[in-house]
């Protein structure tokens, strides 16, 4: 039955009148009961379009445990910041004094007498990732009110801390598993001592790219201010970037590098390494701003649809280490076969940047690389050069190709050159995602919306594994913020909810390779360690704690929270083998943002752009007209109350769980 809230005239307020929670508006009455009764008084403090109080709202709000624990110990009210500005001027003071920072939900305990002895913003129910949950929190006000409440009254700021750090340690007591934050910084630990400081990359060769590791390294150097750690990502990019394992003249790299120095590669080149590869070269030039690192990523993406794109939209699987039987004889060169093609001078010049000698340095002949040359002066060969070399090349021999099209391999590239679209301001990248995405739509789904894993030759074979829905879920995502049709999210959403359907493991946590009508094998493996490529169990962290803060809804909330604590429990005694893993688990940890644009009308080029830019940095946006409304909010549910203006643009901005005040410039964003 509807609380005291029914007859407020406040929609946020009327949010709130079907809670089990017996809400009071801001009124007399209210202190009265607090009074008589010897409560104290929980305070909430939002607004209708605040995504992080719909979060809070359905999470605990509806939950009725909590609703019993409110009832019974406090008097609770709820305040519409819009409707009273002044009630909520004064108690955001005081969290800014007592926490250091602000915005919403407000959260604030205090006494009849409206003085206020504990406030914060967004609590989850229980437990997550460093914040108290709002269960333990009631309770031990609670039990200080009754027991030390001269204590209480006296010092509120030391009860806040106090709560704060008892709250904040990570996992229950007497667990012997270490918190998300212990795990991530051993990781980085690991990844510290095996460091090559020399030649980059980690340990003794053979060495492989593991792009994983490097985007790891990444965010932890900006979420940590680490300086040491994009040292290492950067180290071993640039280095990897002047290599042999590097195809200076085609574009794409090889499977690993023999070597130490990232020199002498096994050939073979896989689809699945480039776009990784990609991911993390454009995340290094997003966060340096150095063209060696966008100039490398338009040379992998080149390669990928100039090489392994089927007419149709897939991507190909990848190309042989061999050419007529010999390893590596498609990528060598003698100096004599490049003066030829380019002339004397031309051909000094280049076999000088490139390491080109008659010496050679693979059996006889040189693998072009640029090792020895710093990186400015290495671009001076002209591009018209190399592109000489590759039809030189081309014509002197061939390479197999792998023409079968994988739909996880397909899905990396797909977001990878999503991505690329957005970092590297060129819509062909972007334009060959959709057409990718396109075809897996068409040619690898069933009748049934399930989707093969395996395309060649006319024919979809064998039922989807975990990695090809959880890893097209997540490019699915990259799509939408690169284009914001909000198909792409729901598609992604459908993705997710197969995944967990046909896929986990509900009593004991995590995921299964084979889905559960996939056919019965003598044991129905999981697989955690991220090796060349990230297992379907760190993909599936991932996607499921993007939709959590994308959306807003408490289903993928706690999905994310079990999946996320099953691996922390896996992965705790070596973390730096789980650097995927360890990714998502640090999109629950760290700060986040979520962003709401509204918009009258079509979104202009330059705002999509922009919108795109914050999402590749990591920031969760969501965009909503009247055309999408409808479908957006079936995605997203809180989306529904935020109104789409007549003209322009009004944009809603939460940090870390806090809501602030909307605007209507996103270049104040």
């Amino acid at each position: 039955m509807p609380n005291r809230l029914e007859n407020e005239k406040s929609p946020y307020l009327l949010q709130h009148k079907d809670n089990p929670v017996n809400w009071y508006p801001w009124c007399d009455e209210a202190f009265r009961k607090a009074e008589e009764e010897d409560k104290p008084v929980f305070l909430s403090i939002g607004y209708s379009t605040c995504h992080w109080c719909h979060v809070m709202a359905h999470e605990s709000f509806e939950d009725e445990t909590i609703a019993k624990l409110l009832n019974r110990g406090y008097v609770s009210i709820k305040v519409d910041r819009e409707e009273r500005p002044d009630i909520d001027a004064v108690y955001m003071s005081v969290c800014q004094a007592v926490t250091g920072s602000g915005g919403w939900p407000l959260t604030i305990v205090m006494t009849a007498k409206q003085k206020p002895f504990f406030a914060g913003t967004y609590f989850p129910r229980g437990r997550q990732y460093g914040r108290p949950g709002l269960v333990d929190i009631l309770e031990d006000i609670l039990d200080l009110w009754e027991n030390r409440r001269e204590e209480l009254l006296r010092d509120g700021e030391e009860i806040t801390a106090a709560i704060n750090r008892k709250n904040m340690t990570g996992r229950d007591k007497g667990g012997n598993k270490s918190s998300e934050r212990q795990i991530i910084k051993k990781a980085y630990h690991i990844f510290a001592q095996q460091f090559d400081p020399e030649w980059g990359g980690f340990g003794s060769a053979p060495k492989f790219p593991s792009p994983h590791n490097l985007l790891f390294l990444m965010k932890y150097a900006k979420e940590e201010q680490i300086p040491d750690a994009l040292r290492m990502a950067e180290k071993t990019l640039s280095a990897m970037a002047k290599g042999g394992i590097h195809d200076q003249i085609g574009g794409g790299f090889s499977r690993y590098s023999t070597d130490e120095r990232w020199l002498v590669p096994h050939f073979e080149k896989m689809l699945y390494d480039n776009a990784l590869l990609l991911l993390a070269y454009l995340k290094a030039y997003q966060i340096t701003g150095k063209e060696e690192y966008a100039d490398t990523a338009r040379h992998t993406a080149d390669y990928i649809l100039r090489e392994l794109t089927d007419e149709l939209g897939g991507f190909f699987c990848g190309q042989d280490a061999d050419s007529d039987g010999v390893e590596g004889k498609y990528y060598v060169f003698t100096p004599e076969e490049v003066k030829s093609v380019l002339g004397e001078a031309a051909g000094e010049e280049f076999c000088n940047q490139y390491g080109i000698s008659g010496k050679g340095n693979f059996e006889g002949k040189s693998i072009p690389n640029r090792i020895d040359q710093d990186q400015s002066k290495a671009d001076n060969a002209a591009k018209e050069d190399r592109e000489k070399l590759y039809q030189y090349r081309m014509a002197r021999t061939s390479l197999h190709k792998d023409d079968k099209i994988l739909l996880s391999w397909n899905a990396w590239m797909i977001q990878a050159l999503a991505r690329a679209g957005t970092a590297l301001k060129d819509k062909r990248y972007s334009k060959a995602a959709e057409k990718a995405q396109h075809f897996i739509k068409t040619h690898m789904t069933d009748g049934d919306n399930r989707l093969y894993l395996r395309y060649r030759d006319k024919e979809a074979a064998h039922k989807g594994q975990l990695e090809d829905y959880a890893v097209y879920a997540l490019a699915l995502l990259e799509l939408y913020h690169t284009t914001f049709q909000v198909n792409y999210l729901a598609d992604a959403v459908l993705r997710a909810q197969q995944m967990i359907t046909f896929f986990e493991d509900d009593e004991a946590g995590g995921y299964y390779i084979n889905a559960s009508d996939a056919g019965q094998l003598i044991a129905r493996p999981k697989e955690m360690y991220d090796g060349a490529i990230p297992s379907g169990n760190s993909v599936a962290a991932m996607v499921l704690q993007r939709l959590a803060l994308l959306t807003g809804d408490m289903y993928w909330q706690k999905a994310a929270v079990r999946q996320l604590e099953f691996c922390a429990g896996e992965i705790q005694d070596y973390p730096a083998g789980y650097s995927f893993t360890l990714l998502a688990m640090a999109e629950a940890v760290y700060p986040h943002k979520e962003l709401v644009c509204c918009v009258s009308g079509e979104v202009s080029e330059e705002l999509k752009s922009r919108l795109a830019e914050l999402a590749a940095g990591g920031m969760n946006v969501l965009v909503k007209n009247e055309e999408n409304a409808d479908k957006l909010a079936e995605c997203a549910p809180f989306t529904a109350e935020y109104p789409v203006p007549r003209e322009g643009e009004m944009f809603y901005l939460c940090e870390n769980g806090a809501c602030k005040a909307p605007v209507s410039d996103w270049r104040t964003l």
